[in-house]
């Protein structure tokens, strides 16, 4: 058997766990021009709702880590209930920018610069629901050190804190969105996982900042850009972004239920119409949160000076 042939029976069986199809398989190469395997996953009950996913062609999910496959049928259970929501590409930072996460370029490859670390690309764009152009291309990087508690460098097992590294530096406003430019340096650290804990941590919020938080993400993934269709509001990378577990975005969606503010129905939520009467302000959040990423540090890199 080859090892592409190996890779389709595995991964079939674990998205067929989740409520997964595989729809669609693909050659491919990453960035170093070695082989991998592109698949399309869809919702077995929703097959026009899709995701991709890309693996290196001799990965192989029952060996390495333990618990390796267990990771994977994870990622995909999530994936299934995330690919319910309209844009399930879209994500929200505390400071109420909304983006999306596109065109990444699994898996990670080594540094061309020299440096000693992994590295993966990827385009985040704006999303306002007005066609905004400025987008960020990213160059995200993991130390020798930080890849060691990575099960393996492969995209179900980095994407998530890959994603939510993002949206932290948007939040230190050292990432800047741009009509142009060259790719700009996320360095993933140590400093984003406890060893003690053995878990990944990026914000320390509060039960007011949660909220705000889930009173955005509903403005903007469902009634800005899903046209009022329901999203997952206990994503359980919201949870790692914000340093706290689903029950508790659980309890903070249902206090906003009780007061009209969202309609929730299980684990997904729409806006209300009181929420949907906020747009001057979270369309004032989101201005503030632009202007905070324009930092005077990266003006070499807006003029070409820095090489990704």
């Amino acid at each position: 058997m080859s090892d592409e042939t190996r890779l389709k029976q595995q991964v079939e069986t674990a998205a067929k766990a989740a409520g997964l199809v595989v729809a669609d398989v693909a050659a491919g190469t990453d960035f170093a021009g070695e082989p991998t395997v592109r698949f399309t996953l869809a919702l077995a009950n929703e097959p026009a709702k899709k995701q991709m996913l890309e693996l290196s062609a001799d990965f192989d999910l029952h060996t390495g880590t333990a618990g390796l496959e267990g990771e994977a049928v994870n990622y995909f259970l999530e994936a299934a209930k995330r690919m319910r929501n309209p844009r399930p590409e879209c994500y929200l930072t505390l400071h109420g920018l909304p983006l999306s996460f596109g065109e990444f370029s699994w898996p990670f490859h080594g540094s061309t610069s020299g440096a000693d670390t992994f590295i993966v690309h990827g385009d985040v764009k704006l999303e306002d629901g007005q066609g905004s152009p400025l987008h960020t291309m990213v160059a995200a990087s993991l130390t020798q050190t930080f890849a060691e508690v990575v099960p393996a460098m492969e995209q179900p097992f980095a994407e998530g804190f890959i994603y939510n590294a993002v949206r932290k530096i948007f939040d230190q406003g050292q990432l800047e969105l741009v009509k142009s430019g060259n790719r700009q340096p996320v360095p993933v650290t140590t400093r984003y996982y406890s060893a003690k804990q053995k878990k990944f941590v990026f914000n320390d919020t509060t039960e007011a900042q949660r909220t705000e938080f889930l009173r955005g993400k509903v403005y903007w993934l469902s009634g800005v850009l899903g046209g009022g269709a329901p999203v997952w509001v206990v994503d359980p990378r919201d949870a790692q972004y914000l340093n706290t577990s689903v029950d508790e975005l659980k309890k903070t969606a249902e206090t906003l239920a009780k007061g009209g503010t969202i309609r929730l129905e299980g684990e997904f939520a729409s806006a209300g119409e009181s929420l949907l009467a906020e747009s001057e302000r979270f369309t004032a959040l989101m201005a503030d949160a632009l202007a905070f990423t324009k930092p005077t540090f990266n003006e070499e890199m807006r003029h070409g000076h820095t090489n990704m």
